[in-house]
């Protein structure tokens, strides 16, 4: 496991609050600095973190400040290949 990354204050207390001391390797990639506002393509193992590294790569961008905004339409596009990995 890897520290956290440079996170906004409200992302980090959010993770914290969930229990995460540390992000794992797949999370913190997506949450660096050089992956921010990018389209990207995610491929690691069961059990790596992907599920919170998807949130992560878009929560900077989809956060007005500590809250969420209200949307009229989609913030953001995951595509799973199965039905029970969405």
């Amino acid at each position: 496991f890897m520290s956290f990354p440079d996170l906004s204050p409200p992302l980090a207390q959010a993770l914290e609050a969930r229990g995460y001391a540390a992000l794992t390797p797949v999370q913190f990639a997506v949450a660096a600095e050089d992956a921010r506002a990018r389209d990207l393509i995610v491929s690691a193992q069961t059990g790596s973190g992907k599920t919170v590294a998807f949130g992560l790569a878009m929560a900077e961008q989809l956060l007005d400040g500590d809250a969420l905004p209200r949307a009229a339409t989609p913030l953001a596009l995951v595509i799973a290949p199965t039905r029970e990995l969405a």
